[in-house]
This record gives structure tokens, C-alpha cells and sequence, in this order.
């Protein structure tokens, strides 16, 4: 197999980038580094905070030139420019758009960055893919199963690179815990696998009605989702508390966890998938998403188990947000901050460590809300992007990869709702032996808004 080629800007890399270990990472892709002279042209549909985040990650690894920035908050808008401005190489103040369909009708932007609200991903991944962009979108890749079916089928009749933001994939500690343990054999056969969250991370205010401010075209906002009376800013948290938008603690931190178990194992699509949970103790609020929820995702001879709590404590507090892998010879337990094996009888534990990249990269530690311990990750996941549009691969966060685990934690949240247990045959795209679960797997959209479906594009 021919070696990855990046494309990066080689003045930011050589300052910045922990070259011992980032060039270790690549080694074991088989990576090359190449530098490109004419800078990627990227836009960002979603200027918010996870959206800034990746777009800074992307500036810092290559030769890019921010041309286009959209948003519907005009001052969230402003302040990414002047952000961007600062940051790219060419100090220049990005185009600014309110309405992403016209900032992708100029059809002049060769990566298009998605960070908007989950509600939004499908149909602004979509369109870009429609305009010629390769793309690079947030987990979960969409709010239902058809959704993410249509966005797989659009990525492939349109030949171009969706890479997901699902960026565990590319986490320097669990690459190595891939290889170093599960790939080198010392779990033995896994037959277990327990996922959580034990974040207190569930917002459930009770904020009054109020008149949406000029700066925010609100309706732009909702989109096809439902048009919730405006009770303040939704940005950052309070738009996950509501399943009109997203697919709540399960869509936001189980596909994290699953998909990182998947890319483990090597696992695709579960045989059976159930859950069970609701609003247990957090009533008092606006939310409505579980505070409580415990799934299963079936696989032979294997059950992967979720469980969230948005109150209490956690089960482990070294692992609050984590996966552990159960083999017959030890235990791996892994997260976003270290990993640890315990292995069964004789033997010595093996720890992995977080890499920080604070010196390498000091504006990191000044950035507004940054999550430092994803910075190198989202580096090399947007390196890894480039990388495959380059070589006309596929990402290691390929968008099918989102799919499969983006749908399958929609289908918990179905599985919790419909009170029974679900099997998903992703060759018919139906719910086997159920029409009213099978039913449940397309969402209704707001006029005018039209949902897309695969057949569209397969059509074709």
C-alpha cells in the first residue's frame, strides 16, 4: 500500500508539531509528510465553540486560507473573524454569511468544516458535498438513521472525503493502546465491554420566554427541526438538553466511546440493540432528554453496555467518561485523558498517558474553552483528513464508520422509547419485523425544509 501523503504547512509544523512523537503516530499509518504551496480554501458552517476549536486545529497543521465563515449569530459571526483573521497566515478576514446555502452557492471552497447543532449536520454536509467540498463534520453525523444513509450515499456518488469528528481514532495514547494491547493480543478473546458517563453535563433550567434578539435569525437557527418558544441563547449547552436537536447524553457521548470500541474490535453494525432509561431524577427542569439510560449493543459472543447518569457518582472516578474492554487474560480501560491494562494472573499493568502538546503549540493554552487533551488528536484526525483527499483513500473517521455508530446510538434512544429491543438490516434500511420502529427511523422536518434520503443519490 502506497504511504498517506499530508499536506501541511511545514512552517507550523517544524514549530510546532512534538515531532518525535507526532512523526511516531504517522509512522504507524505508514504516513508521509509533503508540504503543499497553494493553500486548502476552507470554509465553516457554525462558528460557535467546537466549530472555532476545529477550525483553529486545522490552521495550526496546514496551509489553509479561511475564505468563507458562516453563522447565524451575526456576533458570534464577527468575533470567528477577527479569530481568524489572527490566526491564518494571510491575515485576512474571512467572507461572512448568515445563510450557508449562499455561502456554498459560490461553489469556491475546497473543505468545508461543519460545526452546527446536530439537527443541521445532514443537510449542510449534503449541500457542501453537492458543491464540490470534501468534508469534515461533528458526531454524531445526524438526529436520525436516514440522516446518516443519505449522507453515506451522497459521500459516494460524489467521490469526495467525509471525514467525522469523531476523533478517539486519532487519540496518540489509544493508538498506541490499540496496537500495544489489543492488536498484540494481551486481552485474549474479549466477550465484554462496558461503556459510561457519569458527567454532570445535562442542562435543565427553567429560562423565561423572551423576545429573540436582532443578532440571531432564530428560525435560520431551528431549521427542520420543531420551533421551540426562543428562552435565550441555545448555544454550546442548552441546545443538547432538548432530543428536538440532537439524541441527548446517548448521541453526544456514547458514539464517542462506541465508535472508539468498534475501531478497537473491529466491529461493525450490532446484531440487537436495547436500552432503558428516562428522566429518573432531574425533573424539575426544561430538559428532556434521559438523565438515566442503559443500553446494549449486541455483537456475537459480546455485549457492549452503556450506561449514563447525568446525577450521582460515577462507578469508577479514575474513568468517568470511558470504555473498558473485558478479556480473558486482563482488562484495558481507556479514555480521552490516559489509559490503563491489568492483566489477569502474572504480569504487570501498563498505563498510557494523555500527550499534551502545550509548548509545541502555546497558543493552545490561551485559547477560550479549549479542550487541551483533544487539541493533538483533532490535529492529527484533520491531517489524517487531508491525507486521504490527497491519496483518494478513505479517513480513518470515514463517514460510513459515523453512520454505524451515530445510528446505532439513535436506535438506543428508539429501542428506550418504543420499549423493546431492535434490529437494524442496513442493506433493506429497515427495522427487521417492525414497521413502527422502521417508521421511527426518519424524522419529520419543518417546512420547507425536505429531509433527505439515500435514494437520491443512488438513483442517479
Amino acid at each position: 500500500m502506497e504511504p498517506k501523503i499530508f499536506n501541511i504547512n511545514r512552517r507550523n509544523f517544524l514549530k510546532g508539531a512534538t515531532a518525535a512523537a507526532v512523526l511516531s503516530s504517522f509512522g504507524s499509518y505508514g504516513f508521509e509528510l509533503m508540504y503543499r504551496d497553494k493553500p486548502w480554501r476552507v470554509g465553516l458552517i457554525g462558528t460557535g465553540w467546537y466549530g472555532k476549536s476545529d477550525l483553529f486545529r486545522l490552521i495550526q497543521v496546514a496551509n489553509v486560507e479561511v475564505v468563507s465563515l458562516c453563522d447565524v449569530d451575526t456576533n458570534l459571526l464577527n468575533e470567528a473573524a477577527d479569530l481568524v483573521a489572527q490566526r491564518q497566515r494571510s491575515g485576512k478576514k474571512p467572507r461572512l454569511y448568515r445563510d450557508y446555502r449562499k455561502m456554498l452557492a459560490e461553489k469556491d471552497l475546497e473543505l468545508v468544516l461543519i460545526g452546527s447543532p446536530d439537527h443541521w449536520h445532514a443537510l449542510q454536509c449534503i449541500e457542501a458535498l453537492q458543491s464540490g467540498a470534501h468534508v469534515y463534520v461533528q458526531k454524531p453525523i445526524s438526529v436520525d438513521v436516514m440522516e446518516g444513509e443519505a449522507m453515506v450515499a451522497a459521500a459516494r456518488y460524489y467521490n469526495k472525503v467525509v471525514q467525522v469528528g469523531t476523533q478517539r481514532k486519532s487519540t496518540p495514547h489509544l493508538i498506541d493502546v490499540k496496537k500495544k494491547i489489543v492488536e498484540a493480543g494481551l486481552l485474549g478473546k474479549v466477550s465484554h465491554v462496558e461503556m459510561c458517563c457519569y458527567f454532570h453535563m445535562r442542562a435543565n433550567g427553567n429560562p423565561p420566554l423572551q423576545p429573540v434578539p436582532d443578532f440571531l435569525d432564530y428560525d435560520m437557527w431551528t431549521g427542520p427541526a420543531p420551533l421551540r418558544p426562543y428562552d435565550g441563547l441555545p448555544h454550546k449547552r442548552w441546545w443538547r438538553t432538548f432530543m428536538e436537536y440532537g439524541n441527548g447524553i446517548m448521541g453526544d457521548m456514547c458514539v464517542h466511546m462506541l465508535d472508539t470500541v468498534r475501531w478497537m474490535l473491529d466491529l461493525g453494525w450490532p446484531d440487537k440493540i436495547s436500552s432503558t432509561g428516562g428522566i429518573y431524577v432531574q425533573k424539575d427542569g426544561k430538559s428532556n432528554i434521559a438523565d438515566t439510560q442503559s443500553a446494549i449493543f449486541e455483537y456475537p459472543e459480546l455485549n457492549c453496555v452503556w450506561q449514563h447518569r447525568s446525577w450521582g457518582t460515577p462507578a469508577d472516578p479514575e474513568y468517568p467518561w470511558s470504555f473498558k474492554l473485558y478479556g480473558e487474560k486482563g482488562t484495558l480501560s481507556g479514555s480521552t485523558m490516559k489509559a490503563d491494562f491489568v492483566p489477569y494472573g502474572d504480569g504487570k499493568p501498563i498505563h498510557f498517558d494523555v500527550l499534551y502538546e502545550k509548548e509545541q503549540y502555546p497558543e493552545d493554552v490561551t485559547e477560550k474553552d479549549i479542550e487541551l487533551n483533544a487539541a493533538p488528536a483533532t490535529r492529527l484526525h484533520m491531517l489524517d483528513f487531508i491525507a486521504a483527499i490527497e491519496k483518494g483513500t478513505l479517513p480513518v473517521a470515514d463517514i460510513e464508520q459515523g453512520h454505524i455508530s451515530s445510528a446505532s446510538c439513535i436506535m438506543a434512544n428508539l429501542s428506550m422509547e418504543a420499549r423493546r429491543p431492535l434490529v437494524y438490516n442496513p442493506e433493506k434500511r429497515i427495522i427487521v419485523d417492525d414497521a413502527e420502529a422502521t417508521a421511527m427511523l426518519k424524522r419529520d422536518y419543518r417546512g420547507p425544509w425536505e429531509h433527505p434520503m439515500p435514494g437520491q443519490f443512488e438513483s442517479k
